[in-house]
């Protein structure tokens, strides 16, 4: 059945999330992943929003983190301050998050590209609740296209720090040669061992995602 890049990516975010974990989320992809891990393998999986929503049984995707539906049936109505303390308590396994740019080792750059601080070239939105939360969760997926100008060697700015280990490519998309990978990464890419293939959408995931999480394909696209 046919499926575009972004369902991939979904589907393989989803089947990150654990059954009775904890997951801290924003709107778009990060939504739709855990929307998706909890009606497949994961029904257990707990969402927190961090304008204050804990658990919620999202009946539809929310449009911000301050959507009334991320509070739909929640077993929370907290805070944003309620939901750092939280994760600040280590509580919280995973968290996803989004930048400009990546480098080999997982820290974030979402502040600015060229220039200084004080004079960029383009001002991006900042950290917001990024640093903090790469801190405090366990565990931080990112879900970016992949390309020379996000996957890059140094960053313009750090914005997000992450692990001291480097990265690894642990399996490619159907379709896709390790060739295509290092075209694409501005950064020696290092591949595991046991380079497998990423799984594509099942029937079910791809049921899930269209008819029920986004069913209007804001996220999935057209």
């Amino acid at each position: 059945m046919y499926y575009n890049s972004m369902e991939l990516m979904i589907c393989c975010a989803a089947r990150e999330l654990e059954d009775g974990r904890t997951v801290a989320v924003g709107t778009g992809i990060p939504c739709a992943a855990a929307m998706l891990a909890q009606r497949t393998h994961a029904p257990g999986l707990v969402i927190l929003f961090e304008a204050g929503g804990v658990a919620p049984q999202l009946p539809t995707m929310p449009i911000s983190v301050g959507d009334s539906r991320t509070f739909h049936r929640a077993l929370m109505a907290s805070s944003m301050a309620d939901i750092m303390e939280t994760c600040q308590r280590g509580f919280i396994d995973y968290t996803f998050l989004g930048g400009a740019q990546i480098d080999a080792y997982g820290n974030l750059n979402s502040t600015l590209i060229g220039g200084t601080y004080q004079r960029p070239k383009v001002r991006l939105p900042g950290s917001g609740g990024a640093n903090d939360l790469a801190s405090f969760c366990w565990r931080i997926l990112v879900v970016t296209i992949h390309d020379r100008r996000r996957f890059v060697e140094r960053l313009d700015f750090l914005t997000t720090p992450a692990e001291t280990r480097r990265m690894e490519v642990r399996s490619l998309h159907p379709g896709k040669t390790a060739g295509e990978v290092r075209e694409a990464t501005g950064f020696e890419a290092t591949f595991a061992e046991s380079l497998g293939v990423t799984m594509p959408p099942t029937l079910d995931e791809l049921h899930i995602l269209r008819q029920v999480v986004d069913p209007h394909r804001y996220i999935l696209g057209r």
